[in-house]
């Protein structure tokens, strides 16, 4: 099973479009290849912990995550959310059919919740020139987010409301810009 989604890597002030190829197949393997810093290597621990706290335990797949383009280094824990979700679809614990629209960015805490991420504007603005639909963010990034025009915005506190509101079992409120 092949699943993709959308994220952003920060090149100076700007943000590059980050596709998340999830290759899924039968046995127990993690392999992250396209060109990423010792912080977006070291995801999978800080997602294993997360998900085995929200009572998702151990993938059991065999998982090889590509994150393209190769040429662009990913740097930084902004990736934590889409690895996670990409690694849940590819395990098909999560849908797919609102990841072609989303672009997804947070850092995990081994909790599951989500830390405020940096460069929040240049990436929701090429959510926006990309023409995806919205972006999720966490919640302390979302009001940052919110003042782009033409992009929904939702802010999550943890992954557990992120992976329920892809499932459709939850809803996340839009953040809107406030400009009183």
């Amino acid at each position: 099973m092949l699943i993709k989604l959308s994220a952003a890597a920060l090149v100076g002030i700007d943000a590059v479009p980050v596709t998340i190829e999830v290759h899924s197949m039968s046995g127990y393997d993690f392999t992250l290849v396209g060109l990423p810093d010792n912080a977006v290597k070291e995801a999978h621990e800080r997602i294993n912990a997360a998900l085995m706290v929200n009572g998702y335990g151990t993938l059991k797949r065999t998982l090889t995550i590509n994150m393209s383009p190769a040429d662009i280094r990913k740097e930084g824990t902004a990736f934590d959310l889409p690895l996670a979700i990409g690694m849940l679809a590819g395990c098909e614990q999560v849908k797919t059919t609102l990841l072609d629209k989303l672009m997804i960015m947070g850092e995990l805490s081994l909790d599951g919740s989500l830390r405020p991420i940096k460069g929040v504007l240049p990436i929701a603005i090429e959510a926006r020139k990309q023409k995806y639909k919205g972006i999720i963010l966490p919640q302390a990034n979302a009001r940052e987010a919110a003042i782009v025009n033409n992009l929904e915005v939702y802010g999550a506190e943890n992954i557990q409301q992120v992976i329920d509101f892809i499932n459709g079992t939850h809803t996340l409120p839009l953040t809107e810009f406030d400009t009183r």
